[in-house]
């Protein structure tokens, strides 16, 4: 896909996610690895349901803009961080999805155990420590994590999901909030059912084959 394809495709995003409630005003980011030195990001400060493909910020590897007419969005370290330890992961989504987010403001973890889809998807989705938005204390706090998830909650801030595209981490931000709006839901109504631990393998084991089909 060439560099102005991927920037429509990010304004697509950036506007799929604010009609769904997943971000609002000028919240959330997102980034596409467009060569293993050249990063395409959402420009800070801008709306992002008005966010143009005109408006995307191309990066180096070193956050050095290269090339827009915006300033890069402040969570550019953020992203630099999963790129560069994440060398599989080509996107990375940054938002902050209300029922998802509630998990991580309660600091309770989204149950890995209540839906075949989230399993499938996304794995156990781990909380990481507060850090400071728009700083490289935030980026300390998800390292950590990076290795084996690819989808985190962000303690009283928001998620982010990661992706070898920018719609597989799309699919995944918006699979996290739905499972989440779901479990939500179930606990209005009486007690969520966790599927027993040998269904849980299952999943578990067909996500690991999906991964290393893709990474074959």
């Amino acid at each position: 896909m060439t560099a102005n394809a991927t920037a429509r495709r990010m304004a697509l995003c950036c506007r799929q996610l604010a009609a769904g409630g997943l971000i609002a005003g000028r919240d959330g980011n997102l980034s596409v690895r467009l060569a293993p030195n050249r990063v395409l990001v959402t420009p800070s400060g801008l709306i992002k349901a008005l966010v143009a493909a005109r408006d995307m910020v191309e990066v180096d590897e070193h956050g050095r803009k290269r090339r827009g007419r915006r300033n890069p969005t402040s969570e550019l370290d953020l992203h630099l961080r999963i790129l560069t330890r994440r060398r599989d992961v080509g996107a990375v989504v940054h938002a902050h999805p209300p029922a998802a987010t509630g998990f991580a403001v309660a600091g309770e973890e989204i149950p890995a155990n209540l839906l075949p889809e989230l399993i499938f998807l996304l794995g156990r989705v781990p909380i990481v420590p507060y850090g400071t938005p728009g700083t490289p204390e935030l980026g300390d706090r998800v390292e950590p994590y990076l290795a084996e998830h690819d989808a985190l909650l962000l303690a009283n801030h928001g998620a982010v999901t990661m992706g070898r595209t920018l719609d597989e981490a799309w699919i995944r931000m918006e699979s996290l909030e739905h499972a989440a709006r779901i479990i939500v839901a179930a606990r209005t109504v009486g007690s969520p059912r966790p599927l027993d631990a040998a269904a849980v393998g299952k999943l578990e084991a067909l996500r690991a084959q999906a991964r290393r089909e893709k990474d074959a």
